[in-house]
């Protein structure tokens, strides 16, 4: 090696290809690089970084953009060296600036003396404010719509419920809420907690520039049905079979918790069961479903036990019921012409124990002369019996002469 390097030819060709390298490395800058005469170029270094300083305890610097293009003129070497490492600093001094708006100027640093840079924007009117920092309490946000129906919401739970908020007098005076969102993908209908971002919006829900701290809370969201309770009326369809009387229908729950919308609970006061009489011939429980409105969601029990008491019905035919004679004037005298042997038949329904031990004596047949005078008379029959059966007379009206007793 130190032979080589003693010898001439060797360190012609060595610059030689070192000079080569270089030309090739120049022309794969770009079209940015522009060369100058005497070994010079120019290169645009796009973005750097603008750092500030100021009092960052007490104050808040806006208007510094955040990046800035860099125009650097000089030797090639160091040209292409600068702009590939950006072993500069550009900034932004405000050590001592005072409150309000100002122009700055933005500097360069770090950078090799032999080279000039060009900074674009050389200037820059920034506003100085004072810092301030407060705690602000945080309203849980959501999206009614994303409540499945037929549920409701409870008041939110915060964790933490309030948070610090640091920024500019004039945003922090333009606070209007602080709102932790919560953003569900699908149709919540259980109590959900999930982490909300914090925005600090003015009273036009504009977003304002301010930090906040922690700048997510956990929120938890109880959800539950609506429900109510209402009682199970019983309705009554259709007539009982021939013969057979309904005496009494019990449901083994009253009651029945119903679910859906709030409006529509709120005019819901009852559900029902139907029974249909048509089909009852005897003692018999039946199960049936619980009837409910349109609106209604669900309802609890959806089956009820409905107990049918009843009274299967007999006929009797009851003969030779008296038919005697009321209310008829003393100076008269009255002869019942039809039915020619002054009784009746009776056809009576009932139930068959209470029939096995019915006769003529119990029941009493009469016609009602009241203020009747004399001559021929068609007057009705009347039947007085028990209370717990029913009768249709074979004659329904009697034949009478009324005469004077004179």
């Amino acid at each position: 090696m130190d032979k080589l390097m003693d010898n001439p030819w060797f360190i012609k060709i060595l610059a030689l290809l070192l000079a080569v390298l270089l030309y090739s490395s120049v022309q794969n800058q770009g079209n940015q690089d522009v060369n100058v005469p005497d070994g010079k170029s120019s290169a645009v270094v796009e973005d750097v970084s603008v750092k500030v300083y100021y009092d960052t305890e007490n104050l808040v610097v806006s208007g510094i953009p955040t990046t800035v293009d860099v125009t650097l003129k000089g030797p090639n070497a160091l040209v292409q060296s600068a702009k590939a490492l950006r072993n500069f600093e550009v900034y932004v001094n405000l050590t001592g600036a005072k409150i309000g708006r100002q122009q700055a100027k933005i500097q360069i640093k770090d950078l090799s003396d032999k080279l000039k840079a060009t900074i674009k924007p050389t200037t820059v009117s920034v506003t100085v404010q004072e810092k301030i920092s407060k705690q602000y309490n945080v309203e849980a946000q959501y999206n009614e719509n994303q409540i499945e129906e037929g549920y409701s919401v409870g008041q939110p739970v915060l964790d933490p419920k309030k948070v610090k908020i640091t920024g500019p007098k004039s945003e922090m005076d333009r606070i209007a809420y602080v709102k932790a969102v919560i953003d569900a993908a699908n149709k919540l209908k259980d109590t959900t907690t999930a982490e909300a971002n914090i925005q600090v919006l003015d009273k036009d829900l504009n977003k304002l520039d301010v930090s906040v701290e922690p700048a997510s809370v956990k929120v938890t969201i109880p959800i539950k049905q609506n429900a109510k309770t209402v009682p199970i009326n019983i309705v009554r369809k259709g007539t009982p079979p021939s013969g057979v009387t309904i005496d009494d229908i019990k449901i083994d729950t009253k009651e029945a918790v119903i679910y859906g919308n709030e409006d529509v609970l709120k005019n819901t006061e009852s559900v029902r069961v139907e029974v249909d009489l048509s089909k009852i011939t005897d003692n018999t429980t039946l199960e049936l479903p619980v009837i409910i409105s349109n609106g209604i969601t669900k309802v609890t029990p959806q089956l009820v036990k409905a107990t049918v008491t009843v009274t299967k019905q007999d006929q009797k035919t009851i003969s030779g019921v008296s038919v005697s004679i009321k209310g008829l004037n003393t100076q008269y005298k009255a002869v019942i012409n039809e039915p020619a042997n002054q009784q009746i038949n009776l056809t009576v329904s009932g139930p068959s124990a209470v029939l096995s031990a019915l006769g003529p004596g119990d029941f009493q047949a009469f016609i009602d002369l009241t203020n009747l005078k004399e001559g021929s008379q068609e007057v009705n029959i009347q039947v007085d019996g028990p209370s717990n059966i029913t009768w249709t007379p074979d004659q329904s009206t009697a034949k009478v002469t009324i005469t004077n007793n004179a």
